[in-house]
């Protein structure tokens, strides 16, 4: 799978076209249909706007930012050309009159949905195992989670349907699943994009955010879909930078933080990753010699975290 940055400019040279990225992403979803990332596929729609960006770049006419990329929508983000289930039987048949702001800025851009992707229904949930239609599978490692709620989106980048996707976030729902499928995934600040046309879980913390194989491509769809939208008066008026700016200074000079008490405990959880510690302990010393600044930190009552973390999903928990 080539990256973002990568599809764009080669759209923009002529070098491939709309309608060749979004068969290719029709035809990895295809082949991958038995990890559920996806709830329902969007091809004609997709070929459609494929072709019309074609049509238009024959003519000369100025690209947007994103143009030919084919992408992927959590399905509790709502669209005009398909369904919007939220991985819920209640709303199996639903379909929104209107798109997402998110979906118009992306289509503004240029991108191109090609599906909607499995979660935890309503996003309720951290492992998407609570999804009405199944769980999708970890493309990593069949054996453990791909997080939630946004799992599907995670999967579908992790498994190279599509370079980059959008799930929500409200207490990890994004941040989890990217680390659980090796995936970058991040949470913007609150009000940074618009939750118009976002299925609500808990209004004063829900954001919509990228999901990317690279850090870069994350960067530069957050660039697209962010901004004030006045259909959202909890959306920032405040100016949108450039995330791409700084990418080249890289991380030499800051400081990371490192978890000591974590790294302690006895036993090893569950994990693709045979020595999870270990792994992370040689990823902080090549830090170090890139020159970071590894800083040491305590988590105080943990105990007491994961508690009220297993009571707010309704799970049993002495607190």
């Amino acid at each position: 799978m080539t990256t973002l940055a990568q599809q764009v400019s080669r759209v923009h040279k002529g070098e491939t076209s709309a309608e060749s990225l979004v068969e290719a992403a029709l035809n990895r979803i295809g082949a991958t249909q038995h990890l559920n990332a996806y709830l329902s596929v969007l091809p004609e729609y997709a070929l459609e706007k494929a072709r019309e960006l074609d049509r238009r770049r024959g003519q000369g006419e100025k690209l947007g930012p994103l143009a030919g990329v084919p992408i992927a929508i959590k399905d509790n983000i709502v669209v005009s050309s398909g369904k919007t289930t939220c991985a819920s039987r209640m709303l199996e048949n639903f379909r929104s009159p209107y798109d997402a702001t998110v979906v118009e800025k992306l289509l503004a851009a240029g991108a191109i949905p090609v599906g909607k992707t499995n979660l935890d229904e309503f996003a309720m949930g951290s492992t998407s195992e609570t999804s009405a239609f199944g769980a999708p599978v970890n493309p990593v490692d069949s054996s453990v989670i791909p997080g939630g709620s946004s799992g599907g989106s995670a999967v579908a980048v992790a498994s190279g349907s599509v370079p980059v996707s959008l799930g929500s976030d409200t207490g990890g729902s994004i941040r989890q699943p990217a680390a659980c499928c090796g995936v970058v995934g991040m949470k913007p600040t609150y009000g940074r994009v618009s939750r118009y046309g976002l299925v609500a879980y808990a209004s004063s913390l829900d954001q919509i955010g990228p999901f990317a194989t690279t850090v870069e491509d994350a960067a530069l769809l957050l660039n697209a879909i962010a901004g004030h939208d006045l259909r959202d008066n909890t959306s920032s008026v405040q100016k949108v930078p450039d995330f791409t700016a700084k990418l080249g200074e890289g991380l030499k000079g800051k400081s990371i933080g490192v978890p000591q008490g974590v790294l302690r405990r006895r036993t090893e959880p569950r994990s693709g990753i045979r020595h999870p510690r270990r792994a992370f302990r040689l990823r902080a010393r090549r830090r170090q010699d890139c020159g970071d600044k590894p800083s040491q930190l305590e988590i105080r009552r943990r105990d007491l975290l994961r508690h009220r973390h297993c009571r707010s999903f309704g799970q049993p928990g002495p607190l």
